[in-house]
């Protein structure tokens, strides 16, 4: 469970990400409350997490699934570069936090 909590956390943080966006593309309340909502849920979430995961593996998983989110997000929504050697990069990411996972 706890493990589904922290996946749910790097999620949610790339929903305040995405709000940091909108925020800054058009300032609303709706923009704000992504914003606030996503980083809330996510350090909720990552802190129960890390009732059982170890600080240094929770911390890497989630930052790991914030910035894989994140750049995916960008480059699917946002228009951003989708060259090969940034989705190399992306993978690495992806295999870095994997193996935390499979020695935590």
């Amino acid at each position: 469970m706890t493990w589904l909590s922290l996946i749910f956390a790097g999620l949610f943080e790339v929903v305040g990400v995405m709000g940091i966006t909108q925020v800054n593309q058009k300032p609303s309340f709706r923009s704000f409350a992504v914003l606030i909502g996503g980083f809330s849920l996510s350090f909720f979430l990552l802190s129960f997490a890390m009732k059982e995961i170890p600080m240094g593996t929770a911390y890497a998983v989630w930052t790991g699934i914030g910035t894989v989110g994140s750049a995916l997000v960008g480059m699917l929504f946002y228009g951003e570069a989708k060259d090969k050697l940034r989705i190399l990069c992306i993978a690495m990411v992806i295999i870095a936090v994997a193996g935390l996972k499979v020695v935590a």
